[in-house]
C-alpha cells in the first residue's frame, strides 16, 4: 500500500469512530438522567477498573495505549454526567456571590523589614495601606487569619530559583483566597558598611536570594548565611566584614555602601507574589485561576485531570505538588491556569472537579500584573 492509501484508510476509520464516540456520550447523558432519580454516584471505580483491565488485556501489545483512550472517554463521560446532575452547587453559588470589587485594605502583611522585596511588592499594589512587616511567612498567614491584616502578600516563585516551598505549604494549609498577583523584577546588590569588597568574609540574605546569586557568591568564595529576609540581611551587614544580598532600597535605608549591583545570575530575574485574603473576590479583568486538590493512587489519575483542561481549551501555567502533613507519600497538587470562572465552560469544569477530587479547593480567580 502507498502512504496515500494508508492515510485514506485512517481517515475512513476516524470517520467511523466519531459517530461512535458521540453515541457513547449520548449514552452517558442518559445514564445521568437515570442516576438523577436514584441518587447513585457518578464514579464507580470498581466498574471502571474492570473495564480498563479487560480492554488492556484484549489490546495485547497496545494495552497501555488502549487503557489511556478508554480512560479518557470515561473521564469525559463522567464530566457530562456531573454537568447534568448539577455538580458543584456550593462552588457555583460562591462564584456567583463573589464581589468584583477589590478591597482597599487598611493593613497588609508581608515578610521582612522596610525595603524588603515583599515590602516593595506591597507598596506597588497597595501604596495607601499600612504595612505589617513580619519575620516569617507563617506569621503573614496568621495575621490574615486573625484579622490583624486585611490581606497578605507572599512570594511563591522566582524565575531562576524556582518555587518557595514553604509558601505553597502554607497556601495548602490555610486555603485562603488569592485576590491578585504581581510579577516583580528582582535586582540584587551586595551592600555593606565596609567600603572595600576585599574585606568581606560573610554574606547574609534570604535563602531564595542567595540561590538567585549563586554564581557571583561562589566566584568570591564567601561564607553565606541565611536569614529571614533580604531586609534583615541588610541589618546584619552593618557588622565588620559582613555584607548583604538585598535590594538597593534596603541598602539605602540602612545607609550601607553598594559594593556591587545586579549580582543575580539571570538578568531578567523576577519573583511572583500572590495577594491572599479571607474572602473570594473575582475582578472584572480576572484571567488566572488557582486551585488545589489531591488524587487517589490509581493509574492515570493525574493524567485524567489534566486531560479535562485540554478538552476545555484551558492553558495550564503552573503545577506544584506538596506532601500532605501526616500522610506518607500522599500529595496535594496546586494548579494555575488561564481563564475566567465567570465563563460557563470553565465554571462547569471547576464544579465537576469540586465534586470528584479529594481535598479540592478553588483558591481564586484573579488578575496578574506584569
Amino acid at each position: 500500500m502507498t502512504l496515500e492509501e494508508i492515510r485514506s484508510e485512517i481517515d475512513e476509520i476516524d470517520a467511523q469512530l466519531l459517530p461512535l464516540f458521540l453515541r457513547r456520550m449520548k449514552c452517558a447523558e442518559k445514564v445521568a438522567e437515570i442516576k438523577k432519580g436514584t441518587g447513585r454516584a457518578v464514579f464507580d471505580p470498581v466498574r471502571e477498573k474492570k473495564i480498563l483491565d479487560d480492554v488492556a488485556a484484549k489490546a495485547g501489545s497496545y494495552g497501555g495505549e488502549a487503557r489511556i483512550v478508554y480512560s479518557t472517554m470515561m473521564t469525559m463521560s463522567r464530566a457530562a454526567q456531573h454537568r447534568i446532575l448539577g455538580a458543584g452547587k456550593e462552588l457555583r453559588d460562591a462564584v456567583e456571590r463573589a464581589s468584583s470589587v477589590l478591597p482597599s485594605p487598611k493593613a497588609v502583611a508581608c515578610l521582612g523589614q522596610s525595603g524588603s522585596f515583599s515590602h516593595e511588592a506591597m507598596l506597588r499594589l497597595y501604596p495607601n495601606a499600612k504595612p505589617l512587616l513580619l519575620d516569617d511567612f507563617s506569621a503573614v498567614f496568621e495575621a490574615v487569619a486573625d484579622g490583624s491584616a486585611s490581606l497578605g502578600i507572599v512570594p511563591v516563585e522566582n524565575s531562576s530559583a524556582g518555587s518557595v516551598g514553604e509558601v505553597y505549604d502554607l497556601i495548602l494549609k490555610y486555603r485562603f483566597s488569592i485576590l491578585g498577583a504581581l510579577s516583580l523584577p528582582i535586582r540584587h546588590c551586595l551592600a555593606s558598611a565596609e567600603t572595600d569588597i576585599h574585606k568581606i568574609h560573610t554574606v547574609y540574605s534570604h535563602p531564595q536570594a542567595l540561590r538567585q546569586c549563586t554564581g557571583f557568591l561562589r566566584a568570591h568564595g564567601w561564607e553565606t548565611k541565611p536569614c529571614s529576609s533580604t531586609a534583615a540581611a541588610a541589618e546584619e551587614a552593618e557588622k565588620p566584614g559582613v555584607a548583604a544580598v538585598c535590594s538597593l532600597c534596603a541598602a539605602k535605608e540602612r545607609g550601607l555602601n553598594i559594593l556591587a549591583e545586579d549580582i543575580q545570575d539571570v538578568s531578567g530575574n523576577r519573583t511572583r507574589f500572590l495577594v491572599i485574603g479571607r474572602e473570594i473576590v473575582i475582578p472584572a479583568d480576572a484571567d488566572k485561576i488557582s486551585l488545589c486538590f489531591s488524587l487517589p493512587h490509581t493509574i492515570g489519575s493525574l493524567s485524567g485531570v489534566l486531560t479535562r483542561f485540554a478538552a476545555a481549551g484551558l492553558n495550564l501555567t503552573k503545577i506544584e505538588s506538596r506532601p500532605i502533613p501526616g500522610k506518607n507519600f500522599e500529595y496535594d497538587f496546586y494548579l494555575d491556569f488561564t481563564g475566567s470562572a465567570r465563563e460557563e465552560r470553565t465554571l462547569g469544569l471547576l464544579c465537576v472537579l469540586h465534586d470528584e477530587l479529594p481535598r479540592f479547593t478553588f483558591l481564586g480567580n484573579y488578575h496578574e500584573i506584569e
